[in-house]
């Protein structure tokens, strides 16, 4: 299951005012504390769940989504955040090793 809140459609809103709406992908992203879900403009694939709400595609790989349970897009002052009632990714870890942050 996938959520977002009101204010991801208006920034979503916002953004494909004035272009064509793209699927937006749900995936793990490497990072310096490791990965983290996040999101990023995709076409569909065979292994993807893909749900509709409030007028957008959203789509993620099947396997992902069983093992993140429910996941929620919010806004927060620094841009989207996606977290889930499951924890994936590596996570733990800090900034070593040629990491800026």
């Amino acid at each position: 299951m996938i959520e977002i809140t009101p204010s991801v459609k208006d920034q979503l809103d916002n953004h494909f005012a004035d272009k064509a709406k793209s699927p937006i992908r749900i995936y793990l992203a490497a990072g310096c504390g490791g990965e983290r879900l996040s999101l990023g403009l995709d076409t569909e694939q065979e292994t993807d769940l893909v749900k509709e709400i409030s007028g957008y595609t959203f789509i993620v790989d099947k396997e992902l989504s069983n093992k993140a349970g429910a996941i929620m897009v919010d806004m927060t002052p620094y841009g989207f955040s996606v977290s889930s009632e499951v924890q994936v990714g590596g996570g733990g870890g800090g900034c070593g090793g040629g990491c800026s942050c």
